[in-house]
């Protein structure tokens, strides 16, 4: 068995079932990587199973930390990492950033809001090294909460159908800030929307003096998807939210948990990475928006954009959505086409 299957093998009963497929597109992420990482610090490691698996499966790592400030969970960490002699696990709060940074891999996964750790994070990831960062208050992020975004995240969120992949590209906005406020730059490898989180890998190179893809949007302006009310939203990230190398370098891995799932979900992520437009219209909105008797077939749509000559594909984010780099006029003709009308 390879080393640290014995580890992984304990940290079985801890899994949660839900985050399964999280863990086995962080696997694949890792795979893909070029170079791979050498060494890891995952800065909230519960019972340690994401960088366990990590650890077993990636074929990276030559040293991995893993920091856990819950005692009783750390007890259970630390019987995980048993027997595996990359591992090394602590007892510590993720603010105080761990003697072997940097990191060619650092991860970030707190409960809420990732914002009070990601200055430690940043300085404990090395130049060109890749940043995980999850944020699962999605109420604030997603739009139920827009007082608390702007205060929190200083962006004026997007509500309703749209609002988890503005919460994804505002992540991504704060990521890159911060970053910037370091002498760092971001580049997206991988970032998503999960079923209760956003997700964002990036790589962290030097800055390099070019200006961030990061702006508002004006709903009154905008000519994608329609996004509501009339006050400026965001400011957003509204560059790619996957890299197409790394897009075509995706593979499932033999030891993934829900190969079909994440299959499926690589599929979705390569169509973002081919066209990098921001947010994604929905043939049952737009049925409903143009009054059609019910929604066009989504492969028809995608059919008389292409044949016009724009770039679209289907989203991770939702199954019914529609990623087009053409404005809102001509995909709704293409509805209207993919509809008989």
């Amino acid at each position: 068995m390879a080393a640290g299957a014995g580890p992984r093998a304990r940290a079985e009963p801890f899994y949660n079932p839900a985050m399964a497929l999280d863990r086995d597109l962080g696997v694949a992420l890792v795979r893909a990587l070029e170079p791979p990482p050498e060494t890891g610090w995952e800065t909230h490691a519960a019972t340690g199973v994401r960088g366990l698996r990590l650890l077993a499966e990636s074929g990276a790592f030559r040293s991995f930390v893993f920091t856990e400030a819950n005692a009783r969970s750390f007890e259970v960490l630390r019987a995980n990492l048993a027997g595996e002699p990359r591992a090394t696990a602590r007892l510590a709060d993720a603010l105080e950033v761990e003697p072997e940074a940097p990191f060619s891999y650092v991860d970030v996964d707190p409960y809420g809001s990732p914002l009070r750790f990601l200055p430690g994070a940043l300085g404990a990831t090395a130049p060109g090294g890749v940043l995980a960062v999850t944020a699962t208050d999605m109420m604030v992020l997603a739009g139920a909460q827009p007082s608390a975004c702007r205060r929190r995240y200083g962006a004026n969120p997007v509500r309703g159908r749209l609002g988890p992949e503005g919460a994804l590209r505002i992540l991504l906005r704060t990521i890159d800030r911060e970053a910037r406020a370091v002498g760092r730059t971001v580049e997206p490898l991988l970032a998503y929307v999960g079923s209760h989180h956003v997700r964002a890998y990036v790589r962290l190179p030097v800055a390099s003096g070019a200006p961030s893809p990061v702006d508002v949007i004006d709903p009154g302006r905008w000519d994608g998807p329609p996004l509501p009310g009339l006050a400026p939203l965001g400011p957003f990230w509204l560059g790619p939210i996957v890299a197409p190398a790394l897009a075509r370098r995706l593979a499932v891995p033999e030891s993934a948990a829900e190969p079909v799932r994440l299959a499926r979900f690589l599929d979705a992520l390569r169509d973002d990475a081919r066209v990098p437009r921001p947010f994604y219209f929905e043939a049952n909105v737009l049925a409903r928006a143009l009054g059609l008797p019910r929604p066009p077939a989504i492969e028809r749509v995608l059919v008389a954009l292409t044949d016009a000559g724009f770039a679209a594909g289907r989203t991770h984010v939702r199954p019914e959505g529609i990623r087009t780099d053409a404005p809102r006029p001509a995909v709704e003709e293409a509805a209207r086409r993919a509809a008989g009308r």
